[in-house]
């Protein structure tokens, strides 16, 4: 089978053991005599492995008693507004830590909906590290305070958080089940599942206990956190094949040895690279070293040109999927569950190659 390295951010790839499963129980699903897809979402099957999937998850992340477990449409960015729309009190405001574009967006829907307020800001660093938030004031006036725990974009991770006794927001679509957390830590936490939890279609949502019922009479029902919680995320047909694909998702984490053994391999693919750019005289890393993403490493040659160079050398090797986000340029490798150390070890290759290469051509000239 010939299939290439994909770095992809997200849609990302998948361990090939869950596709494989897939694959095979496609057309029979847990011996139902039907697929997945054709499921009704109310019949017996699917209860089942919307139930397992949630056991599962729980199990995995050690989520306590008091928390409930969604599964939703819309992405992260519906949660941009989902999560003011049934936490922003009247007469309080929500704290945002601004981290790079994805939390800017998540500002930009709070704003619609109520009173905000920037606790702490990265941008005039052009994101490359977590900014200062140890003085947070107003605390008592908090709704909640809203975090994007890994910035998928600019490279960039939460290593401790604020202190506050406003509830915690972390927007972790990519890097939930990268690492282990306390989830008691939080009020919510969400995360599109298209990096570590499965296909893109379904959205996590973890959410406290307290914390659900205080919508406005007037939100749609749709939007009301309160909704999905009474229905167990059945209001309405929910993305099945997803859910599904979850579930198989942490059946293969757990055959690993659970998110501690993740969390390891996480941290040797990351220093692997981070080391072999660290040592390069050709690209480098525009984030702070303490601030580091585990998943997601940007870095740059300093030369556009160059840059796509590499990329076109990267393709050659069958290395895919390393542009950088348009909006920052150079280069980015998603290292998310999924990617064995192998890869990484060809990427880094590949970077030492490519550099030699540009190294004889300078020779010369």
């Amino acid at each position: 089978m010939d299939r290439v390295v994909n770095f992809s951010a997200g849609p990302s790839a998948m361990p090939l053991e869950v596709l494989m499963r897939a694959q095979s129980e496609l057309v029979d699903t847990n011996h139902a005599g039907m697929s997945v897809m054709e499921m009704s979402h109310r019949s017996k099957a699917f209860e089942d492995i919307l139930e397992n999937t949630k056991h599962l998850l729980k199990k995995v992340m050690n989520i306590p008693e008091n928390y409930k477990i969604l599964f939703l449409q819309g992405g992260a960015s519906l949660q941009f507004s989902m999560i003011p729309l049934n936490l922003l009190q009247k007469d309080h405001e929500a704290g945002y830590i601004i981290t790079g574009s994805w939390s800017q967006k998540a500002l930009k829907e709070a704003k619609k909906v109520g009173q905000t307020t920037v606790i702490a800001t990265s941008e005039g660093d052009q994101f490359g590290q977590i900014p200062d938030f140890s003085n947070i004031t107003h605390s008592n006036n908090l709704s909640y305070v809203h975090i994007t725990g890994n910035n998928t974009i600019e490279g960039t991770r939460f290593t401790k958080l604020p202190k506050t006794d406003a509830p915690i927001i972390n927007d972790w679509s990519s890097g939930i089940l990268s690492e282990e957390i306390n989830v008691s830590d939080y009020g919510v936490i969400y995360a599109g599942a298209q990096k570590n939890l499965g296909p893109a279609g379904v959205t996590v949502v973890i959410i406290r206990d307290d914390l659900i019922g205080h919508a406005s009479d007037t939100l749609p029902t749709m939007l009301n956190y309160e909704t999905h919680t009474k229905a167990d995320s059945l209001y309405h047909t929910p993305p099945t094949f997803g859910i599904y694909m979850i579930g198989l998702m942490l059946e293969w984490i757990e055959s690993l040895g659970g998110v501690k053994e993740v969390e390891k391999r996480n941290r040797e693919k990351a220093s692997l690279l981070y080391e072999a750019i660290d040592q390069s005289s050709l690209f480098y890393s525009p984030v702070k070293k303490e601030d580091r993403s585990l998943m997601n490493v940007p870095f740059k040659s300093g030369n556009e040109e160059t840059d796509r160079a590499f990329l076109h050398y990267a393709a050659s090797k069958q290395l895919v999927e390393l542009k950088g986000h348009r909006s920052v340029g150079g280069m980015r490798a998603s290292l998310y569950n999924a990617m064995p150390i192998e890869h990484v070890e060809r990427l880094c290759e590949a970077m030492r190659e490519f550099e030699r290469t540009i190294k004889n051509e300078k020779s010369m000239a």
